[in-house]
């Protein structure tokens, strides 16, 4: 079962779900966003062809799934990588933790103006994420096709500042990460997250001059609980569901096409 709710509502529905009969007390809840819900989907009907009964709980925010899964309105989250936990953890002080890996979304570089990152001329503007979680990836993305340095072992926390070598003078402007796919039309280069360039049709998602793939296993896509039921069987059963099935492979083959790669 899939439940579309908006963020405003869910306290609501949460509290009703008893006498309204939105979910049973035996069945297993997850919380996602639109990005993962279709294959999860398919992975809700398998797994209730193994009596698991799972309610997938649909959200339109980034916030609202921990903060739901924190008050134990979900027993389990699937949306966000250990970077993005690790934040959640440290500035609204949820204790959460990731439990299974499930997939990981390849970002890319994408220009509509050039063929080659080795076509970019100097002082090119080049678009990144403006958050401390994307930013830093999109960093590591430009440090991967050579064109800027970065000081040893920052990882994905790297900032503009930490910057050590930029050759051609790039212009790196920072941006909403759900920004970057409109903004092609403006810059040299941009990263770039397929799920966003395939709504905002604006280039072909599979066209990235680079992609980042498993280079950093830190933003494979995390099935989250509560240290408290980390160890629920039934949440064990639903992720062997989803790893293992061929069923829910093929679904995940075709909401990501080749734009995935799975992280276990």
């Amino acid at each position: 079962m899939r439940i579309r709710l908006h963020t405003l509502m869910f306290p609501l529905l949460a509290a009703l779900a008893g006498s309204t009969g939105l979910a049973q007390a035996a069945a297993l809840r997850i919380g996602t966003t639109a990005a993962f819900a279709p294959p999860l989907e398919v992975a809700v009907a398998e797994a209730k062809k193994q009596g698991l009964d799972v309610e997938l709980v649909e959200f339109n925010d980034w916030i609202t799934p921990n903060t739901a899964l924190a008050n134990k309105d979900l027993d389990a989250n699937y949306f966000q990588h250990v970077p993005f936990l690790e934040n959640a953890r440290k500035t609204a002080g949820l204790d959460l933790v990731p439990v299974a890996p499930g997939i990981i979304n390849n970002i890319g570089l994408y220009s509509k103006k050039y063929q080659k990152l080795t076509d970019l001329p100097e002082g090119a503007k080049v678009a990144i994420a403006n958050d401390a979680i994307n930013g830093g990836r999109g960093l590591l993305l430009l440090e991967k096709a050579g064109l800027i340095s970065l000081k040893p072992g920052v990882g994905y926390k790297a900032t503009l500042a930490d910057i050590t070598a930029n050759p051609k003078d790039l212009n790196i402007v920072e941006l909403e990460a759900v920004q970057l796919a409109r903004v092609l039309d403006d810059v040299d280069l941009a990263q770039g997250y397929p799920h966003y360039i395939r709504l905002a049709k604006t280039i072909d998602p599979n066209a990235a001059l680079l992609f980042d793939g498993l280079d950093h296993p830190e933003y494979v896509i995390q099935f989250v609980a509560r240290p408290d039921n980390r160890d629920d069987p039934r949440l064990k059963q639903f992720v062997d569901v989803y790893q293992h099935s061929p069923v829910v492979r093929a679904a995940l083959d075709e909401a990501y096409g080749k734009l995935y790669q799975p992280g276990w």
